[in-house]
């Protein structure tokens, strides 16, 4: 009984142990399995790290190429726009000289044909007198000697007059045409040793955008960042349904600039919040002021211009920003600037003087939107103010008529100026006003008597008129055309000059049978 006992004891202890074995067992994989969880958990957490950082580095490297090949199409694009210019520039100056050649082969044969008529018309005013003579002779004879004396020296009184108006009309086209010659060569010397081209500005500026997840930060939180973008810079921003892209709008140049810039930052950097977006318009606002100075600066030291006052320097570059229609006012003064010098070393005047207030004479366009008046008279008070003669003063006073010129580098500066807004591709001019003035400068000619058609041709800046023959005859000529500039001078506002030309034709037709 006591060995059945022990045997069981044995066999239980045996028991238990097996079964406490079992369960360490139990707990030793139990632990593995939660260290082969945690590993892993931290494997998979690692592999997820190196994935978003990969992604970053993809996403980094995709718009470092976009940004890329975004350069190397605008830099494209401004070559073809470039190139396109330039085949532009040569085709206006083959069209100017073609103009050129008609113009002259009309004078010629104008000529040709006047002189065969003056000597028609001589040769029957030769025989008219001859036989008036013949009647005077037979009807003088039956008269008092006071009595043909006065019909005699009223005769000759008569035919003095005329001869005397066409000695004046013969004078005064060999002045014009030699005065019209020695102008255009003068004119068309300064145009061709200057061809600037003229861009055109706008009142809206695009900014592009990564993609369009970035316009909700833009706008920010209930319209937020928006608001205090708008309030920074004082321009517009649109934001619509256009893929990647916001628009900036502002009829000011210098705070649109200074608002695309610091979109551009602000973009770029990612961080879009109200104190960022304060910092970044700081950072742009320097940059355009520093620009404007260094424009400038780049632009006399381009002319050769000495001693200018930091502010009008300042005021200069400031024009870079500043279109009046369509043409950039920067551009333009440089234009002027290098057409009225031209002009003045052809005049035998001061070159320095006449090119240092071409440059100014628009100055007052860099304020006429801060302060109310013209900027013809805001500019002269600028330069005043800033030490300049005189005669640099009285241009930027006189160049639209305002007041009197007072020399000849005032003059040359008025003519300059409407040079470079009238040349061809320096200003676009609204349809409707164009056909209105067209119509109103034909108007004008068939007001005349004695005119029968009028035609005005190149863009209005040429306008042919024929005249009945029977009612004009050539001696009148002269006076209609000037009767016709004098009334439209004082009718009408136009770039440039105009140019009348009045053609009378007489014919002759008979048959033979």
């Amino acid at each position: 009984m006591n060995g059945i006992t022990v045997l069981l004891y044995i066999v239980f202890a045996i028991i238990i142990g097996i079964a406490i074995g079992y369960i360490f067992r139990l707990k030793i994989a139990e632990g593995k399995k939660k260290n082969a969880e945690l590993e892993a958990k931290r494997i998979l957490k690692e592999v997820e790290e190196k994935a978003e950082q990969k992604k970053k580095e993809i996403l980094i490297q995709a718009k470092d190429e976009s940004y890329k090949i975004k350069k190397e199409n605008e830099r494209d694009l401004f070559e073809k726009n470039k190139l396109a210019q330039k085949r532009e520039n040569r085709l206006i100056q083959r069209e100017q000289e073609l103009d050129n050649k008609t113009e002259n082969l009309e004078k010629k044969m104008k000529a040709v044909t006047q002189k065969e008529y003056e000597s028609t018309k001589l040769k029957e005013e030769l025989q008219k007198q001859v036989e008036q003579g013949y009647q005077e002779l037979q009807r003088v004879a039956n008269l008092s000697q006071e009595q043909a004396k006065e019909i005699l020296l009223k005769k000759v009184e008569s035919l003095i007059q005329y001869d005397m108006a066409t000695k004046i009309k013969t004078i005064e086209d060999q002045y014009r045409a030699e005065s019209e010659k020695k102008g255009r060569e003068i004119i068309a010397t300064a145009i061709q040793r200057v061809a600037s081209n003229q861009t055109t500005e706008s009142t809206i500026s695009v900014v592009p955008l990564p993609n369009d997840d970035i316009k909700g930060k833009i706008i920010g939180r209930e319209g937020r960042n928006i608001r205090i973008f708008e309030s920074l810079t004082g321009v517009d921003l649109l934001i619509d349904d256009t893929p990647e892209v916001v628009t900036l709008s502002s009829y000011d140049p210098v705070k649109r600039e200074i608002g695309k810039i610091a979109l551009e930052k602000l973009v770029l950097d990612g961080r879009i919040h109200p104190a960022r977006i304060e910092e970044l318009v700081q950072v742009a606002t320097e940059e355009v002021e520093k620009a404007i100075i260094q424009e400038g600066e780049a632009t006399i030291l381009e002319l050769g211009i000495r001693n200018m006052h930091p502010e009008l320097v300042k005021l200069i570059g400031k024009l870079k920003y500043r279109s009046s229609y369509s043409q950039n006012v920067l551009a333009h003064s440089i234009e002027v600037a290098y057409i009225s010098s031209t002009m003045a070393a052809e005049l035998g005047d001061d070159i320095e003087k006449a090119k240092r207030a071409g440059l100014l004479h628009d100055i007052g366009k860099a304020i006429d939107k801060e302060i109310e008046g013209s900027h013809a008279k805001l500019g002269a008070d600028i330069l005043r103010k800033y030490g300049e003669c005189i005669e640099v003063v009285n241009s930027a006073e006189s160049h639209h008529g305002d007041v009197p010129y007072n020399s000849v580098v005032s003059c040359l500066v008025q003519a300059a100026d409407a040079v470079s807004a009238s040349r061809p591709g320096a200003r676009r001019e609204d349809m409707d006003a164009y056909v209105k003035r067209i119509q109103t400068l034909e108007k004008i000619c068939n007001d005349f008597t004695g005119v029968e058609k009028a035609y005005a041709v190149q863009a209005g800046r040429e306008i042919r008129i024929v005249v009945k023959p029977g009612e004009i005859d050539d001696v009148m000529l002269s006076k209609l055309s000037y009767d016709i500039v004098k009334r439209i001078e004082g009718e009408l506002e136009y770039p440039g000059q105009i140019k009348v030309m009045v053609i009378r034709e007489t014919r002759a037709v008979a048959y033979a049978k």
